[in-house]
């Protein structure tokens, strides 16, 4: 009997893998993309480009990895690379962190004004154990997108699953 209840239990387990993908959108934009876990969703005002502004986030946690998008509408278009710029200084700032690489990426509908780039950067939580990062930035309109996942490790796959699936439709 023991070992039937064993044997029930692998099976359960192995029906619930660690990433369970779903696609999701990052409302109330047309961004799409994979998620590995039920996303939670938030809000939040910042500063960009001098102005106070609302930024929307989205994400989960699973495998041992945050995985998130964040967006914020903002008042100039053509302001999009400056706010860009500053989002990634404030992002390395807040991880202590440096860039050990860079990576043209293609997201489908995204404005050519900031062409996205995959960013790999090293840094410290701020418990002061370290993390590893990669985060895109691309923009659509009038708004202005980060793609993140934090982990101790970054796996590959994952990454590679998160980052491909990014899309306007």
């Amino acid at each position: 009997m023991r070992l039937l209840i064993l044997a029930a239990a692998l099976l359960v387990a192995a029906c619930n893998p660690t990433l369970n993908w779903r696609e999701v959108r990052a409302e109330p934009t047309t961004l799409s993309l994979l998620l590995p876990c039920k996303p939670d969703r938030g809000a939040r005002t910042v500063p960009f480009a001098g102005r106070d502004t609302e930024l929307t986030m989205l994400g989960c946690d699973a495998g041992n990895a945050t995985f998130a998008v964040a967006h914020a509408e903002i008042a100039d278009p053509a302001r999009a690379p400056e706010v860009v710029a500053q989002w990634k200084v404030a992002t390395l700032a807040h991880l202590r962190g440096r860039v050990s690489g860079e990576q043209p990426q293609t997201v489908a509908g995204a404005a050519a004004a900031v062409p996205p780039v995959r960013t790999t950067a090293t840094g410290q939580r701020a418990n002061g154990k370290p993390v590893q990062s990669q985060a895109m930035y691309f923009t659509q309109g009038r708004r202005v997108f980060q793609a993140v996942v934090y982990a101790d490790t970054l796996a590959p796959e994952a990454t590679d699953t998160f980052f491909a699936s990014l899309r306007f439709k």
